[in-house]
This record gives C-alpha cells, structure tokens and sequence, in this order.
C-alpha cells in the first residue's frame, strides 16, 4: 500500500493541475469571502439597514471555503483518475500493481490529502481575507470562539469528503470530459436549482437535505443557502455529523460501483 500511495503522489505532483486549481480556489473563494464580508460587515453595522446578526456573519463568511470551493476538491478527485484512463497511464500502474484494490486505496489515500491541502487554501483565502475585512468592518470575527474553530475542523473534513468523492465519480465514468461536464453542470446548476425547489414544501425539503451539497453544508454548519431561502421556503438540515456519513456514503457508493465495473475492466 506504501508504494501505491507514493506512486499516486508521485503522479499527482508531477503535474501541474493540483497548484492551478488551488490558486484559482485561493482566488474564487478569497474574492467572495472579501466581497461579501464587507458587505454583510456593513449591513450589520448600519442601524437603518436590514436586521442581519453579527454573531452570524463570520460563520458565513468562512463556510464559503466549502459553499463554493468544494468543486475544486470534487474536480481535483476526478481528475486524478480519468486523467489514467485518458493518458493510457493505468496499463504500467496495473502492471506494477495487480492487485488493482491496492492503487484504488492509494488513490483514495492520496486524495483525502491533497482535500485537506485544499482546505487549508480555502480556509487562508475565506477566514484570512475574511477576517480583515470583517475586522476593518468592525465586526467581530469570533476567531477566539471554539464554536468557530469546530466549524474550521469540519470544512477540512468536508473538502477532504470531496476529493474521495471525485475520485470515486472518476473511477465510476472514467471518460473526463464527460466527468467534467457532469461535476460541473450539477454543482453549479443542478443542485442549486434542485435545493431552491425542494425548500418549499415540508416533503421535499425532507428530501433535499439528502442532496450532497446540502449534506456538505449540514456537516460544515453554516452556509450562504441559509440566508437564501425566501419567506415562504422550508430549510432543513442534518445534524453536521449526519451530513459527514452521507457524505462519506455518497464517496463510498461511488468507489463500490466504479470498482465493479470500469475498474474491473481490461485496459490496454
């Protein structure tokens, strides 16, 4: 297993595509969690402006490293496998490593890894960027709360649940573009939408919270989909550490069914 789990090191920091996607992560989550903070900071220390709770703010603020950033871990996952199908790399892995459970379990391996790395670039670019501006906001960052770093623990706990599940898509639909294609339209517009619908009737929110970004954010404790539901909508949640195991299921199922099918396959 030690070789494996060096060899798919080795594999993943010989390329270029893990630093890319954390800079782009540092940026994208670093230039809403400023944006927001500073407006939401603003709002809360206007006394004609709409009630919004300090105490709430910096939660929100942090929880953007996993409300927007989790793609990155999700694509990084899938990218490390169907990037073997693609470049015909899995042939000499296989070869080196019969036993094909052993590179599956050093990928995995790899990945929960590399997703805490990617937790600790969201967390620099949403707490760090977040902070000073809610701090130049006069808001409160509540930095010497346990409460906020128990949220901090599990936004790492979370991203790292992201890359394992993208790994295990990548193993289940070894063709990237198509892997792409599918993280890409369900995190930014399926699910979104599929969210927004179900929150407003008690039924299918009690199916909603089952989704994974919601369970994600069920597990990381705060999110910006908490102050987007309209009146009338319905928000439930799972306690945070529900919201890990679906997650954790979610990893798992997608793992079980590549492994007996496309992983099982012949290559060439």
């Amino acid at each position: 297993m030690l070789r494996s789990i060096r060899s798919e090191y080795l594999k993943v920091t010989t390329t270029r595509i893990w630093w890319i996607l954390a800079i782009i992560l540092f940026g994208y989550v670093g230039l809403t969690s400023a944006g927001l903070a500073a407006l939401f900071g603003g709002i809360a220390n206007d006394p004609q402006g709409p009630a919004l709770p300090p105490e709430g703010i910096p939660p929100l603020i942090y929880s953007f490293a996993t409300s927007v950033g989790y793609v990155f871990p999700l694509l990084f996952g899938a990218l490390m496998t169907t990037g073997e199908f693609r470049y015909k790399t899995l042939t000499p892995t296989f070869l080196a490593t019969p036993r094909r459970a052993v590179v599956l379990g050093g990928k995995v391996t790899v990945g929960l890894g590399f997703g805490a790395v990617y937790a600790v670039v969201a967390l620099l670019a949403s707490v760090g960027l977040g902070a000073i501006v809610l701090v130049a906001t006069g808001t409160d960052t509540l930095l010497d709360q346990a409460d906020t770093w128990a949220l901090i623990g599990r936004i790492v706990l979370a991203l790292a649940l992201w890359t394992v599940i993208g790994t295990g898509l990548g193993v289940l639909v070894p063709n990237q573009v198509a892997t792409i294609v599918i993280v890409l339209a369900f995190t930014q517009f399926v699910e979104p939408l599929l969210r927004f619908a179900a929150a407003f009737w008690d039924w299918t929110a009690a199916i909603g919270k089952f989704l994974p970004g919601a369970a994600s954010d069920a597990l990381v404790g705060s999110s910006v989909f908490t102050i987007a539901a309209t009146d009338g909508a319905v928000m439930q949640s799972l306690e945070w550490w529900q919201g890990g195991l679906v997650l954790a299921c979610y990893a798992a199922v997608f793992l079980v069914a590549g492994a007996l099918t496309t992983w099982r396959r012949d290559v060439t």
